[in-house]
């Protein structure tokens, strides 16, 4: 997108790992809004970081459930009504609850099927939230040209938005991820089923799959299965660091001619 000046941002999960870099990167590139959004009230730490950097408050702290409806429509009329029409999302948040899809319990010899609870918390965070989120910013971009008596882009006027999901390596599927795998394949579709539609408003949608970045939820797999699983399988031979994916973000966001999906993976192909 043209001119991050006079674009607003929304990113959830920006409390830590690659949302927190994500809202440092484009602070730093001149940003002219960002609401950061989390259920970790840390957020507002990394709020105050940005806005320390520039030196105004440019950064506007949300702590709240990114699947509730009504705190998502609240973050969106809260920064309409103070900065202006958000143009840029990158859904962030997300959950892992792994766990093998089928497995005989040692104790009782029964089969135990991967719970349902924890496939639907899944799907609600990872996948149907993000989704919303990247609706309701198209929604307001939509109301706005609208109200400008504007219907269908023209290229001439420019990119009006722009959405990056967040997928994963595991899309393709992943031992013990069956839910979290499923939701990132998931994101796929659907920024594939907005950008076709999005594009009568000027919003571009694309999806970025990062590989094992050092974050929070990577570094909860432990020590021994990064050292034993993870980095034996990665060509640089170490974790993403988040501001690289960061980045690649930025990458898509500035470049219009950037669509689909980019994988940042380091070279991880998993083992045989």
């Amino acid at each position: 997108m043209d001119n991050l000046g006079i674009q607003v941002a929304v990113i959830t999960g920006a409390a830590g790992g690659i949302g927190e870099a994500l809202a440092l990167d484009l602070t730093k590139r001149g940003i002219k809004g960002l609401a950061l959004v989390d259920f970790n009230e840390r957020v507002a730490d990394v709020a105050k970081a940005c806005n320390d950097f520039v030196g105004k408050a440019i950064a506007h702290a949300f702590i709240g459930d990114t699947s509730d409806e009504q705190f998502r429509q609240s973050v969106f009329e809260t920064m309409e009504q103070s900065v202006g029409t958000p143009t840029i999302v990158v859904p962030a948040a997300g959950i892992t609850r792994d766990g093998l899809a089928v497995r005989i319990d040692k104790e009782s010899g029964e089969v135990v099927l991967y719970p349902v609870d924890k496939f639907r918390q899944t799907v609600e965070i990872n996948m149907i939230a993000p989704v919303y989120w990247a609706m309701q910013m198209i929604g307001g971009i939509a109301a706005k040209r609208k109200k400008e008596g504007l219907k269908r882009w023209n290229p001439e006027e420019g990119i009006q938005g722009a959405i990056v999901f967040i997928g994963s390596i595991a899309s393709s599927g992943n031992v013990g991820q069956v839910s979290y795998s499923s939701t990132k394949a998931g994101l796929e579709g659907a920024a594939s089923t907005l950008m076709a539609e999005s594009m009568y408003y000027g919003v571009r949608c694309s999806v970025i799959h990062p590989g094992f970045t050092d974050t929070p939820m990577v570094r909860a797999l432990g020590d021994d299965y990064i050292n034993s699983k993870v980095l034996p399988q990665t060509q640089l031979k170490r974790l993403i660091k988040p501001e690289e994916i960061a980045d690649a973000i930025c990458f898509m966001l500035t470049n219009s001619a950037v669509s689909g999906e980019l994988w940042a993976d380091a070279g991880w192909r998993p083992s045989a």
